[in-house]
């Protein structure tokens, strides 16, 4: 498929990499989402793909933050229509669809932020299982409170898993802007890198994780983001479960026998 918003490379050594981009100002649209949304759901008939690494297009700009003109527009929009009733808006939006998507799928999903990401663009680098960032002078976080909206697309719920509540609602609230340190301080960013460096760190990052077992890595990631709302009992009997599943499989059986004799481990994904 041909694509106007992204740049996708050939998938190598089961990593696949996505530039998005938007020129002039690099934010988020709804036809980029739209992509996006395409993109990911036709990763699913690539059984090759083990860590897909998204980056964005523009110098020194991850997706700057989702096209304000767009929400300006909703909003005009919605302030002269009558007001919804709660079961009119129950499906969730395309961009919850879509993080949700990620966050479900079997390959590791990995953000190498380049530069800038605020809003929406922060709330897509947090719907990714991790976070590569260039160390300079950019700003990650949800400035949305500033211009009389909350964020929209994950950050009041991820910002609290990740950070608390009392750190969120300090974020959110005075819609602050961090620096790729505080990031990083944070724990919201995993790894800092000089911007010259972070494509080629995120690949290694990538193709590191893409060389382990794909049953191991998919196991992993249902056994901890199913186990973020539960009790720890539920939670220990997901991790069970999944345990489980991985030494049922033929990949588990060779590599733990490989170990034990001093063997390489190749992976099959069954």
């Amino acid at each position: 498929m041909t694509y106007r918003h992204l740049d996708i490379d050939e998938p190598v050594a089961g990593v696949q990499r996505c530039v998005m981009s938007n020129p002039p100002r690099h934010t988020m649209v709804a036809a980029s989402l739209e992509e996006l949304g395409t993109f990911v759901g036709s990763l699913a008939a690539w059984d090759d793909v083990r860590a897909v690494l998204f980056t964005g297009g523009g110098e020194g700009v991850f997706i700057a933050h989702y096209e304000v003109a767009e929400l300006a527009d909703s909003a005009e929009g919605r302030a002269t229509r009558p007001r919804q009733a709660p079961e009119d808006d129950a499906a969730l939006h395309a961009f919850h669809r879509l993080t949700l998507a990620m966050q479900a799928a079997p390959y590791v999903t990995i953000a190498a932020i380049n530069g800038n990401a605020a809003g929406g663009g922060c709330e897509f680098a947090l719907g990714c299982d991790f976070r590569l960032m260039a160390d300079g002078d950019y700003r990650f976080g949800l400035p949305e409170t500033g211009v009389g909206i909350i964020p929209g697309a994950g950050g009041t719920q991820r910002f609290t898993r990740l950070l608390g509540v009392a750190k969120a609602l300090d974020l959110i609230l005075h819609g602050a802007t961090l620096s790729p340190q505080e990031a990083h301080e944070l724990g919201l960013v995993h790894r800092l890198h000089a911007p010259a460096d972070l494509q080629d760190a995120a690949l290694a990052f990538a193709s590191n994780l893409a060389a382990r077992s794909p049953i191991g890595l998919a196991a992993a990631k249902r056994a901890i983001y199913a186990g973020l709302d539960v009790d720890l009992a539920a939670g220990l009997m997901i991790e069970q479960q999944e345990f489980a599943r991985c030494m049922e499989s033929e990949d588990a059986a060779r590599a733990l026998r490989a170990v034990l004799n001093g063997e390489r481990i190749h992976w099959e994904g069954r």
